[in-house]
């Protein structure tokens, strides 16, 4: 059977329990785990036909998934590199937070500072006695920044993804008309990932089998692009960290190619707008793919669209490894959701 993971998204909470995701929620341990817990115990009462967990999309996982822990610094990756970097927190109240938009624009580039130096960041040390002192006091179990769940399998996003959160979208036009600061800007975020990555993992005394590459944006630029600016920042990952798991958000068919060119590539994460049957004649029947379906099918008032997709997705995998991945929004409907879950099952 396909399994089907379903995750609970901060506005679908929001409109069911009421919890306000504030910044005391992203700063105070305790707080957070309170309402991560009350969110959890939703989850495992209401939801329980769909084992849904609470957590980031695409991130955390239910069975990784422990009730004692406490996630520290759990904030989006590349808000936390904003912050470093100067921009400030946005808390969403009701939804995912953020962070001010284009902190480096009118910036020198050449001025940012030596990544080994982030770790002295008073938010960095913060985060690191934050942890220190929820292991101390031995009731809770903590998850360092950057890490999800209990499982060692830390996230980052992609530096194209960052780089366009720091300047906003003319990163794009910068990268055909002045590509070399761009080059460097990335490799810069490429290096501060990895660094952040490692002092976590030591904080934490994991050790990584996987780590997530979140490179939202990719889809955007055309495969030469990609196959200058982002191919070589995710395999340069994955040969220091592990290997890694590549998100691409969008339609990604006309970046399979480039896909192949990064070394180190352990799985795909993608939109459920990519073709499978193309996945599988360029990685083959064995490679490990989790695909999400589209939001219009999951908001629409039938599940006729859902499970059509679902049926082309089936038969173009061939029986590979494949995850189906639901990340609920309060837009959908959560007895579409559960056709696909039966769908799935009688499939099996």
């Amino acid at each position: 059977m396909v399994p089907l993971e379903v995750s609970l998204s901060k506005a679908w909470m929001a409109r069911e329990l009421g919890p306000v995701f504030d910044r005391d929620y992203y700063f105070a341990p305790r707080r957070r785990w309170e309402i991560d817990t009350r969110c959890d115990e939703y989850a495992r009462r209401e939801l329980a036909d769909l084992d849904a967990c609470y957590t980031e999309s695409n991130l955390g996982r239910r069975r990784y998934f422990a009730p004692e822990q406490v996630l520290i610094g759990g904030i989006q990756p590349n808000m936390i590199l904003g912050m470093l970097l100067g921009a400030e927190f946005v808390s969403g109240g009701d939804k995912d937070a953020d962070i001010t938009p284009n902190c480096l624009a009118g910036k020198d580039l050449a001025e940012l500072p030596l990544p080994e130096s982030l770790l002295g960041h008073p938010m960095i040390r913060t985060f690191d006695e934050q942890f220190r002192e929820t292991r101390r006091a031995g009731q809770w179990r903590p998850i360092a920044p950057l890490f999800w769940d209990t499982s060692g399998r830390p996230a980052v996003h992609g530096s194209l993804t960052t780089a366009q959160k720091f300047l906003g979208e003319s990163f794009f036009v910068d990268m055909m008309t002045d590509p070399e600061p761009c080059l460097r800007l990335m490799g810069w975020v490429t290096e501060a990932n990895i660094v952040l990555v490692r002092h976590f993992a030591d904080l934490s005394g994991v050790a990584i089998s996987e780590i997530h590459v979140g490179e939202c944006s990719g889809c955007m630029v055309n495969p030469k692009l990609y196959e200058r600016f982002v191919a070589p920042d995710v395999s340069r990952i994955a040969a220091d960290v592990a290997p890694a798991r590549l998100h691409s958000c969008g339609g990604s068919d006309h970046l399979i190619g480039a896909f192949r060119g990064i070394c180190g590539l352990a799985s795909l994460d993608l939109g459920g707008d990519t073709s499978l049957a193309k996945v599988r004649a360029a990685f083959g029947r064995d490679f490990p793919v989790s695909i999400a379906p589209l939001v219009n099918d999951l908001a629409a008032d039938t599940a006729e669209g859902l499970l059509a997709w679902a049926e082309c997705v089936l038969a173009d995998n061939d029986g590979g490894p494949l995850v189906i991945a639901c990340h609920l929004e309060p837009s959908y409907r959560l007895d579409v959701v559960r056709r696909l879950k039966r769908f799935l099952a009688g499939r099996a």
